[in-house]
């Protein structure tokens, strides 16, 4: 299917792996012009090298700290033609209320859930009144099915989800469509560390990780790529009345437990 995404200008945070990569990598099929963004130098440059490598579109790096006061505008102000925002930056601490202390939890909500608001908001400005233009969180579906041991993590979603929505709720009008995606489970270099420090400590194996999986469905996680493609979908002109609106990917993780 073709999205009509051709010549659109993205701007993806948190870009340099994960979904952010997967993301890009879908665009640029697209032949899109792809701007990704991160922290660190390094992991930009091994991205770009990567992402050139799938031959269509145009792909560049831009190193920020999005934590930092003042980086959204300065992000925003780079590149104000951006026909797509992807708003992806963020790294949660997992624990429960009791873990995860102050200063922990200010630094991950100074990136994930202000750096998402605050370029948002930058964004916003330039696109008014230019459709169309999309502006869509990865969110993550702790805001569906809170946990314990993810506290902070769980409340960044809720928050998020919230502005999502909220915005979502007028921003057609001014030619801008809100909305966003709540992954589940995905196979990531932090999902993996994680199951392997939970196969080490069930099974007394790290490399066993795999046979930790069975509350998911097909006893997997997601790929990257599952995720961008529904993204990228959303992105498109075949998904403009789609506004305000979070999707779940989860492979029906959130539906799947019965109480009998």
């Amino acid at each position: 299917m073709d999205l009509g995404l051709k010549g659109r200008r993205i701007l993806i945070t948190g870009g340099s792996e994960g979904i952010g990569l997967a993301v890009a990598k879908s665009f640029l099929a697209e032949d899109c012009t792809v701007v990704i963004a991160a922290r660190n130098q390094a992991k930009l440059d091994a991205a770009v090298a990567e992402l050139k490598a799938v031959g269509k579109g145009s792909i560049s790096a831009h190193s920020i700290d999005l934590s930092v006061q003042g980086a959204a505008e300065k992000l925003a102000d780079t590149y104000p033609d951006t026909d797509i925002l992807v708003n992806n930056a963020g790294a949660i601490p997992i624990g429960d209320i009791f873990e995860v202390d102050e200063a922990r939890w200010r630094a991950s909500w100074d990136l994930k859930v202000f750096g998402y608001v605050n370029l948002t908001r930058a964004m916003y400005r330039h696109m008014k009144g230019k459709p169309p233009k999309v502006i869509m969180n990865v969110i993550g579906t702790g805001a569906e099915k809170p946990m314990w041991r993810y506290v902070c993590g769980n409340a960044s979603n809720i928050a998020l989800n919230g502005v999502t929505m909220s915005l979502g709720g007028r921003s057609l009008d001014d030619g801008i469509r809100v909305l966003a995606v709540n992954p589940g489970a995905v196979e990531t270099e932090r999902w993996r560390a994680i199951h392997k420090g939970r196969a080490e400590k069930l099974l007394g194996d790290s490399s066993r990780w795999r046979e930790v999986l069975h509350d998911q469905p097909l006893r997997r996680a997601a790929a990257p790529e599952e995720i961008a493609e529904v993204t990228v979908f959303l992105c498109s002109d075949r998904a403009s009345w789609v506004c305000g609106e979070v999707i779940n990917i989860d492979g029906g993780r959130l539906h799947r437990e019965a109480w009998f």
